[in-house]
C-alpha cells in the first residue's frame, strides 16, 4: 500500500489481527508482515546475566519513559536497509501523541544514548525497534521495558522477529497461531497508565 495511506486505526486493526508494518522508503509503500514464528519475553523479565547484573549495579543510566519518543524513533533508524520511513515516523508519532506508543530510554549525562519504543494493544506491548549509542544501553532499556509493562498490568511482552541479541536475553517463539490466542487474551486488558517522563537509576526496582 502507499505509505501516504497509512495511519493509526489501520495499525490498531492490524495489530489485533497479530500483523505490522515496514515502509520500504525508496517505494514509498508500506508492506505488512506476520511472522510464522513471534518472538517474545516472558513478562516475568529479561534474562538478566552476569554482565547485566553488573550494569544495572552500577547504574550508569537514567531510565525515562516517553520523555523524547521522537528521537528514540529517529536513533532506531538504520542507515542501510531502514525500515523506518517517514510515514512510519508520522503515525507512530500520531500513535505516541493519542497516549498508545511509549518509549523506554536510557539518558547519560544529559544525553539521550539508548531506548526502545512499541505501541499498547490491551495488555500487549509490541517493542518495535530499539538502539544504542552507549555499551549496554539497549539492554537495560529492554530490561526496564519488560519490568514496566509487568508493572502497568500487560501480560505479553512481543518483540515480534527473534535475533541472536533477543535470543540471549530471554526471548521464545511461538507459532503465529498461538500468538494469536494469547493476544485474543490480552488485547481487552485495561492496563495501568503509563509513566511519563520517569527516571530512576538502573540499579533500582523500578517505581510503583
Amino acid at each position: 500500500m502507499r505509505g501516504s495511506d497509512l495511519t493509526p486505526d489501520l495499525i490498531r486493526v492490524a495489530y489485533h489481527q497479530g500483523w505490522f508494518p515496514m515502509e520500504d522508503e525508496s517505494l514509498g509503500e508500506v508492506e505488512w508482515y506476520a511472522p510464522y514464528e513471534r518472538a517474545l519475553f516472558p513478562i516475568s523479565g529479561v534474562h538478566v546475566s552476569h554482565s547485566l547484573r553488573r550494569i544495572l549495579n552500577q547504574a550508569p543510566f537514567e531510565i525515562r519513559y516517553d520523555s523524547d519518543f521522537v528521537a528514540v524513533m529517529e536513533h532506531c533508524r538504520r542507515p542501510g536497509e531502514n525500515w523506518i520511513g517517514p510515514n512510519i515516523q508520522r503515525c507512530y508519532n500520531q500513535i505516541h501523541q493519542a497516549g498508545w506508543g511509549h518509549s523506554v530510554e536510557c539518558w547519560q549525562d544529559g544525553q539521550l544514548v539508548g531506548g526502545l519504543y512499541g505501541v499498547a494493544i490491551g495488555g500487549c506491548f509490541s517493542a518495535e525497534s530499539m538502539f544504542h549509542r552507549v555499551t549496554d544501553a539497549s539492554k537495560v532499556a529492554l530490561w526496564a521495558g519488560v519490568e514496566r509493562a509487568r508493572t502497568c498490568g500487560f501480560t505479553l511482552f512481543d518483540a515480534q522477529v527473534m535475533n541472536p541479541h533477543l535470543e540471549r536475553m530471554g526471548a521464545f517463539e511461538l507459532s503465529h497461531a498461538d500468538y494469536l490466542k494469547r493476544l485474543s487474551l490480552a488485547k481487552d486488558i485495561v492496563t495501568r497508565p503509563w509513566p511519563l517522563g520517569l527516571g530512576v537509576p538502573t540499579g533500582r526496582p523500578p517505581l510503583p
